[in-house]
């Protein structure tokens, strides 16, 4: 065990948990930050997407020891009461079904926004390609993506 000092969602915190701990795990079950999805656990479906120094990233392959020093930004860090640009489009467009992978899918879309704000429909598809929805409301999610960018 090790103790680290971590800045999420503009607030210090302090874990002491192994340092080979996913970040998902110790937001999930140290935090009682449960916005953030267990998907796959592969990093392969985007459900556990996080934002590091503002960069999405996986947060269940991501040991805690690599997060120490970084802005983490969850999605319950995206804005207090849901009024971020691309939560604001999501319920426009009514994107989630299920609603499992829109964590994920959200601040991958805002993490795009973020360095792109006017993403050409080829850049969103290549930024969203790894967020999965089993759902399949990729056409809402893109249009989403573009009314957002509208909004920034």
């Amino acid at each position: 065990m090790a103790l680290f000092n971590l800045n999420i969602n503009g607030k210090s915190q302090q874990v002491d948990v192994d340092p080979a701990t996913p970040v998902l795990w110790v937001l999930r079950d140290h935090l009682d930050l449960v916005g953030t999805k267990f998907g796959c656990g592969i990093s392969q479906c985007g459900a556990c997407t996080i934002h590091l120094d503002g960069n999405a990233v996986r947060s269940c392959q991501l040991p805690i020891s690599a997060a120490e020093g970084a802005q983490i930004t969850t999605i319950e860090g995206l804005s207090e009461n849901g009024e971020h640009p691309v939560q604001q489009a999501w319920m426009e467009h009514d994107v989630p079904q299920c609603g499992y992978c829109q964590a994920g899918q959200i601040m991958t879309a805002a993490a795009l926004l973020q360095r792109n704000p006017n993403p050409s429909d080829e850049e969103i598809e290549n930024a969203m390609n790894g967020n999965i929805c089993r759902c399949g409301t990729y056409l809402r999610i893109k249009a989403a993506v573009k009314t957002a960018s509208q909004k920034l």
